[in-house]
């Protein structure tokens, strides 16, 4: 019943995201590639890439700049440093804070970046709650540069390249075909 439940909330997240894409005039496509949406291509949803876990403190501090798609550079604070394994292989994400918004921002790239996935990387919001976190793999999503170049997008630091791959969320963005 739980994961019919979690089924049923991640198809309906998909759905609305798809409706904002093709209707949305702050859609991140351009008004030729609404033409041709049908849709955004995901992986199946995988219970395994939903991860439970601590956040470590104790990270460096200070402010992080990172590199944009645009050549800006956009300023973030460390919040914590995630452990987890995937299949068996350590990992390990540093969560980011921001003044203008209460979500913890987690860019990342993994070994489908460039193959199935974009090749800059995805993006994830995630609460902590006390010092535990779930960050839910199945919600990873493109940045907007991968859709328009135009857009300005935060690229993950080298700290959040992960080795190992995640095949869950969004997929390349490709002629808009979808499904």
């Amino acid at each position: 019943m739980v994961v019919e439940m979690k089924d049923a909330e991640l198809k309906s997240f998909r759905a609305e995201k798809d409706r904002v894409f093709a209707k949305d005039a702050n859609s991140p496509l351009t008004p030729e590639q609404r033409r041709a949406f049908h849709g955004l291509t995901y992986f199946d949803e995988n219970p395994q890439l939903v991860i439970h876990g601590s956040v470590d403190p104790n990270v460096e501090p200070g402010e992080v700049p990172m590199s944009t798609s645009g050549g800006e550079e956009q300023v973030y604070r460390r919040f914590g440093l995630v452990r987890f394994h995937v299949d068996d292989q350590p990992a390990q994400l540093v969560l980011y804070a921001s003044d203008d918004s209460d979500e913890l921002f987690v860019p990342f790239r993994d070994a489908t970046s460039g193959k199935e996935t974009y090749g800059a990387g995805r993006y994830l919001e995630v609460h902590a709650h006390g010092d535990h976190v779930t960050i839910d793999f199945n919600y990873a999503y493109n940045p907007n540069c991968a859709y328009d170049p135009s857009w300005s997008c935060p690229l993950p630091p080298p700290e959040n390249w992960l080795k190992v791959p995640i095949p869950a969320g969004e997929k390349t963005f490709g002629d808009g075909g979808g499904h």
